[in-house]
């Protein structure tokens, strides 16, 4: 988290004047939750925005909530896969985007050529990270606030397939924020 916080102060520092930068924003019941998306991975970002604009989340759930692992929401698993190729994307790794705590990742199913889909993302909520994860998963975003939020969806009372019982609804957006804004929510040290 740390060496996110220094690199976002650092570029946001480097920048003239007062850029306005698209931010992920995902309201649950629990709170609301900013992401900011990589743009080393350009496709995984564009695709998140893209379906943020279009309201596709907006009627799904977090649908897996895993203590200590992950929140994942979007597009439930299914038994046979995703096999919509407008709904599958070509892998971005990127040796320093990494499954850190608070990582937005792209999930998948277990497709030999770790092709995302689009439709379903994770946030990292073991403090520990998931290391594990790492060049099998394509890490795109970053909770900027609102880990606080993802850590009670986690503890949310669930079924034996880590699905809630009482469901955590979506509404997923993209909004604007000034670079005076974003330094506001990190306490640089």
């Amino acid at each position: 988290m740390k060496l996110f916080s220094l690199l976002l102060a650092s570029f946001l520092l480097t920048q003239c004047g007062s850029k306005t930068y698209e931010i992920g924003e995902i309201k649950t019941p629990k709170g609301t939750i900013l992401v900011w998306l990589y743009d080393e991975t350009p496709k995984h970002k564009n695709s998140f925005l893209q379906l943020a604009k279009a309201g596709y989340w907006d009627s799904l759930t977090f649908n897996r909530v895993i203590p200590n692992f992950v929140a994942q929401g979007g597009c439930p698993d299914t038994p046979e896969g995703f096999t919509d190729p407008e709904y599958l994307l070509q892998p971005e790794f990127n040796d320093t985007l990494v499954h850190e705590y608070g990582a937005l990742g792209a999930g998948r199913d277990g497709n030999p050529d770790k092709l995302s889909a689009r439709c379903q993302f994770y946030i990292v909520q073991n403090k520990e990270g998931e290391h594990r994860l790492d060049g099998d998963y394509t890490v795109f975003g970053k909770v900027i606030k609102g880990m606080d939020i993802v850590d009670a969806i986690v503890a949310v009372e669930r079924d034996s397939i880590n699905t809630p019982l009482t469901p955590i609804t979506l509404d997923v957006n993209i909004i604007a924020m000034e670079e005076k804004e974003l330094k506001k929510l990190y306490q640089f040290e």
